[in-house]
């Protein structure tokens, strides 16, 4: 099960169906099953506590992923600042809904098995989101 939950924050406008579909396609393309996946939407103040009492990290980020993951089942919390999604949109001159699509598949592939912070890992992350990111492209259209 997907669940969407927020915390100080306006839930962001999503198709939900649409994005639990994709959720799925892609764990599926690593061979994973889904499990209980939930997404909590929050703003900068909220992820820096977070960040500060779990993983003991003073700064914002734009998501935090918890992995409860078993065998070929992802399962895990996902938490998401809104408030960075915005602020990196803007910086990289981005699409709002495309920035917080990215962010939401980024914690999936975490979940996948997929690092980002060793040498190279950065790139293979960013590949594995454009991939991914065309996917839903392509699941909106049929």
């Amino acid at each position: 099960m997907i669940t969407y939950n927020t915390d100080g924050v306006g839930m962001p406008k999503m198709k939900k169906r649409l994005i639990n579909r994709w959720i799925r396609a892609v764990a599926a393309t690593y061979g994973r099953k889904v499990g209980d996946i939930g997404y909590m939407f929050v703003d900068d103040e909220k992820i820096l506590e977070v960040n500060n009492d779990y993983l003991g990290h003073d700064y914002y980020t734009d998501i935090i992923t918890f992995d409860y993951d078993e065998d070929d089942i992802i399962s895990g919390d996902l938490v998401i600042s809104l408030d960075t999604v915005r602020t990196n949109a803007e910086q990289f001159g981005k699409e709002y809904d495309d920035e917080l699509h990215r962010v939401i598949i980024h914690g999936i592939l975490h979940l996948c098995g997929i690092n980002d912070k060793g040498p190279g890992e950065r790139e293979i992350m960013e590949a594995n989101e454009n991939k991914a990111l065309a996917l839903l492209k392509t699941l909106e259209e049929g």
